[in-house]
């Protein structure tokens, strides 16, 4: 049987600033598993960070370019993140390609997402472009103007196959390991979040909360550990929900539940509930080799987290990091948000001292109005939601907030930082 030739793409970003925080293509690994057996990869990664610290995050190369006009009141350079464009048009006139497979992340990153689609349009006009992830789920009429053959939305795959007439050899839940040699990779145990917090797109994303097969995910992380991974990033919404019956049995299985690993280190970028942090957890996780525990605190103001979903209060939080360091965790850090719809109300300021206050390193989250969520509907005086730049953190904040109380926020978070009491 002859190989559908496919092109995987992880696009530049446009923006204001961006950092590698273990960023993989998780959604297009778990499709790629799906078309394994019928398609030959060739993957091309614009965001391999250019010079990477101890835990595998790093910086990726940028220029500055003229900044949209979207963004002409906003007093911060524009830059494109990502390798030079012309690398990718060299790929794409030295080989052909059957069908293109594009992930999307951030709705407001869609420039990137536009200049591949017109590299592609360009130099090989026959070939299939397909987009997939946040921004064709959650701005899918927006993406579809780019000029795509086809835009998935969530996670049915059922077009792509109808597009390519093939059916999946048989049902994955694994990823596909795109590069032969990997230092960072990146696991999920369960789709979707049980909560639903105003403010999140997960429940858009997914339907409800659904535990992944424990034999998958073990598969998951022999294969990244094969291939070279020395630090396993967790992009789950809910990592500690139900831990009794799928985090605690993956550690188990992987034969790191009760001594640690010597070989990778462990992280949770996409924000622990602190709720669910209790001891037993807590000391299993330390024990198994997680080196940083980000949790999703956003801010200590009672009515602030009873109005947005109640997902935390501030004594479970300090309850959590007690429990942290009790179990010998060092890296905790706090995520806080700045510029809510709400933000008077969230009393970001003292967020952020109670945090220092526990010596915990605070991570100022900038927000972005995301379509479709209940606080998206409250940001429309200060954002056209149907443009996708104007879900930008950094410029949504700016307005909201004003430029003065959002940097001291971010002094007052630096300080936090480097400086934990």
């Amino acid at each position: 049987m002859k190989l559908i030739q496919t092109l995987l793409v992880h696009p530049p970003i446009f923006d204001f600033t961006a950092y590698d925080f273990w960023l993989r293509p998780y959604g297009m690994m778990r499709a790629a598993a799906q078309l394994a057996d019928v398609c030959r990869f060739t993957y091309f990664d614009y965001l391999a960070a250019v010079k990477k610290n101890s835990w595998g995050r790093g910086r990726f190369e940028e220029i500055t370019v003229a900044k949209p006009e979207a963004f002409r009141d906003i007093p911060r350079r524009f830059r494109r993140f990502g390798k030079p464009r012309a690398e990718f048009q060299e790929l794409l006139r030295s080989y052909a390609f059957d069908i293109v497979l594009i992930q999307t992340s951030m709705t407001y990153w869609y420039p990137g997402v536009r200049e591949v689609v017109e590299d592609i349009r360009m130099i090989q006009p026959a070939a299939k472009i397909v987009l997939g992830g946040v921004y064709a789920t959650l701005c899918a009429k927006h993406a579809g103007r780019l000029g795509a053959d086809l835009v998935i939305q969530g996670a049915n795959l059922v077009p792509l196959y109808q597009m390519l007439a093939i059916e999946p050899a048989r049902e994955r839940s694994h990823v596909y390991t795109l590069e032969e040699n990997v230092d960072v990779g990146v696991l999920k145990l369960g789709d979707g979040c049980p909560f639903q917090c105003t403010y999140c797109a997960a429940p858009i994303m997914w339907k409800g909360f659904k535990p992944r097969d424990l034999d998958e995910c073990v598969e998951d992380f022999r294969r990244l550990t094969a291939a070279g991974a020395k630090d396993i990033a967790f992009y789950d919404d809910a990592l500690l929900y139900r831990a009794d019956e799928i985090l605690l049995p993956f550690l188990d299985a992987i034969n790191t539940g009760n001594g640690k690993s010597r070989t990778v280190r462990f992280h949770t970028p996409n924000a622990l509930n602190a709720r669910f942090v209790t001891p037993e957890p807590a000391r299993r996780m330390v024990n198994a080799g997680f080196a940083s525990f980000f949790l999703g605190f956003e801010s200590g103001a009672e009515a602030w987290q009873t109005a947005t979903g109640g997902k935390v209060s501030a004594g479970e939080f300090e309850a959590a990091v007690n429990y942290l360091r009790e179990a010998g965790a060092s890296a905790i850090f706090a995520y806080i948000l700045a510029g809510h719809p709400d933000a008077d109300a969230q009393e970001t300021e003292n967020s952020i001292l109670l945090a220092r206050r526990l010596g915990v390193r605070v991570m100022l989250s900038e927000f972005s109005p995301i379509p479709g969520t209940v606080d998206g509907l409250k940001c429309t005086q200060w954002a056209d939601l149907t443009e996708p730049l104007s879900h930008n953190k950094t410029a949504f904040a700016m307005r909201r907030l004003g430029a003065g109380r959002l940097n001291r926020l971010k002094d007052m978070a630096r300080e936090a930082y480097s400086r934990p009491a």
